[in-house]
């Protein structure tokens, strides 16, 4: 069975090309415009690995992963941010195993995906 993706961006064009990568890699995607939408997906059905942005309205990515983190202890998180390294070193410290800046590798992170959930 194919592992389960959450991708919470509120940019429509990053989700869906992310998505269509996921996707044409063989992954079951889901998706969320923002982190509260985000925490909620994911209670009502846990995901294998969660793909976050950190600027969004609503609720942001730092917040989603400080929430997750401490509510799911083996919890996969990937960040990725346009805006700041900062937000993304803390990302790391909160708990998300890998980051990512924007404009993305869409090959290496399809990589790191795959290397996360077999590990």
């Amino acid at each position: 069975m194919s592992a389960t993706i959450l991708i919470i961006e509120d940019q429509a064009p990053v989700r869906t090309l992310v998505r269509q990568v996921l996707e044409d890699a063989g992954y079951q995607v889901c998706e969320a415009s923002n982190g509260r939408q985000g925490l909620e997906r994911f209670h009502a059905q846990p995901v294998d690995l969660v793909i976050t942005d950190l600027e969004m309205p609503e609720m942001n990515g730092l917040e989603v992963i400080s929430a997750l983190t401490q509510e799911f202890l083996n919890v996969k998180i990937i960040a990725m941010s346009g805006v700041s390294t900062d937000d993304l070193q803390k990302a790391k410290l909160l708990g998300a195993r890998h980051t990512f800046s924007k404009p993305l590798d869409l090959q290496t992170l399809l990589r790191t995906v795959q290397h996360e959930l077999q590990h």
